[in-house]
């Protein structure tokens, strides 16, 4: 079983949340790949899991941090402060 923290705990949070079945997922992927996501047994790749967000209406970024939070209000904040520090860093030395 997946922690709390994991991808596989966050997509099917995302998706019960939105009122989603597996089956939801259709255009996009098999029920029994959305199981075997959701119970950790594969890993999607990016463009998968971008379909996959584009079915549940978010960004693939939210559905990635609230796999490294949790859905802890303090942890995202934090998250997203270092990814705003990261990014900037990144940019500031490709113009150099």
């Amino acid at each position: 079983m997946p922690s709390k923290h994991s991808l596989p705990a966050a997509l099917k949070l995302a998706r019960k949340a939105q009122g989603l079945s597996q089956e939801a997922f259709a255009d996009v992927s098999s029920r029994t790949y959305m199981s075997t996501l959701e119970r950790g047994m594969k890993s999607p790749t990016l463009s998968k899991l971008t379909d996959i967000c584009g079915v549940l209406g978010v960004h693939p970024l939210t559905l990635l941090t609230l796999s490294y939070t949790g859905g802890n209000n303090s942890e995202v904040d934090s998250l997203m402060a270092r990814v705003r520090r990261e990014s900037n860093a990144l940019a500031r030395r490709m113009e150099r």
